[in-house]
């Protein structure tokens, strides 16, 4: 096992996949010398040459749909989206073709495609390098949505995602990218703490689809949630005392019913989190599973902690982001229902 952030994991499990099927391919904006703004590619032109990491012009629609045709030609390609705020041009190149091209051909094509983008705040990125959009995806039939919350996790879920034959939209925390921050940068007193790296395996190995994560057993209430919410959730839960469950979803699409369901029965009580604005998220659809199959067993109601319903806020992103004392507002109101 090696020590890896989540950044190093998602380059690891791209160049184990590129040294193991020479149909790997990875395209997109200032991957190839640059190694991404990131360095989620770093170093893999120079040693897998400039054929199968390539630069691509800025243009989104252009990278997705290259990536399709790539797909539909026998390759496995890697599409990077260099911010998931940027995704919105390729929206109909996803959702109109990638995410219906086996159906339309009568499972004569299928696109076994990976967008990776990262996604979410805490990096002072502003309105228009912060958001999370994820829900809008997740209501697209046809795409797997994924969204990890730690290093192993990243790796296993993003070679499945690569050696899948469907569609599938990566999203990456990027605040977790070098270990999650230990608190507000001027305020560390609210944040949460966290190892910055994880034991990874430095070979191949997957992780399947549709398959949550309880990283917390609890009996009192259950709290679900997905990326960099998890390790909020952790600390929150700390701070309230309270016996908690926690579910990391890690696949929104697919999603793992059956463990939600006897999550909820169990304790009676259910916080939802997520860090996406809160008219139209993931969370309300976790709500209405939970509404359809534990409405008997619920003793209190359910509680959403969310962003806003606002764009995200360069000078005000503490207030933006869901904290742990919001959370723990939100456990203290449930368990006194």
């Amino acid at each position: 096992m090696a020590q890896m952030n989540m950044l190093e994991a998602i380059l690891s499990a791209q160049k184990t996949m590129l040294a193991r099927d020479d149909k790997v391919v990875i395209l997109g904006q200032d991957i190839g010398y640059f190694g991404g703004v990131f360095r989620a590619t770093e170093g893999l032109q120079a040693e897998f040459g400039s054929n199968r990491v390539f630069d691509t012009p800025i243009s989104e629609n252009g990278i997705v749909a290259a990536a399709i045709g790539m797909s539909l030609n026998g390759l496995r390609p890697i599409a990077e989206i260099q911010f998931a705020d940027y995704i919105y041009p390729a929206f109909d190149q996803i959702a109109s073709e990638a995410a219906k091209l086996r159906y339309r051909s009568g499972g004569e094509y299928s696109t076994n495609l990976t967008i990776r983008t990262p996604c979410g705040g805490g990096i002072r990125g502003g309105q228009t390098h912060s958001q999370s959009p994820e829900g809008i995806f997740t209501h697209v039939t046809g795409i797997h949505v994924i969204m990890p919350s730690n290093p192993y996790d990243a790796k296993g879920l993003l070679i499945s995602a690569i050696q899948s034959n469907d569609p599938v939209i990566f999203f990456e925390p990027k605040r977790l990218y070098n270990g999650p921050f230990y608190g507000e940068p001027d305020k560390p007193s609210v944040g949460w703490d966290s190892h910055e790296k994880g034991e990874v395996p430095e070979g191949h190995y997957t992780i399947p689809f549709g398959k949550a994560a309880i990283t917390r057993a609890g009996e009192d209430l259950t709290i679900i949630t997905y990326g960099t919410m998890v390790h909020v959730v952790e600390t929150a839960v700390k701070m309230a005392g309270v016996d908690a469950e926690i579910i990391d979803l890690r696949s929104l699409a697919p999603i793992d019913n059956d463990t939600i369901i006897n999550s909820v029965n169990k304790t009676g009580r259910c916080l939802v989190a997520h860090e996406a604005t809160k008219t139209g998220g993931f969370g309300a659809e976790i709500l209405s599973i939970i509404q359809e199959n534990c409405f008997w067993k619920l003793r209190a109601p359910i509680e959403r902690v969310t962003g806003w319903d606002i764009p995200y806020p360069h000078a005000f992103e503490w207030e933006y982001f869901p904290g742990p004392k919001r959370i723990t507002n939100a456990i203290n109101r449930i368990m006194e229902a």
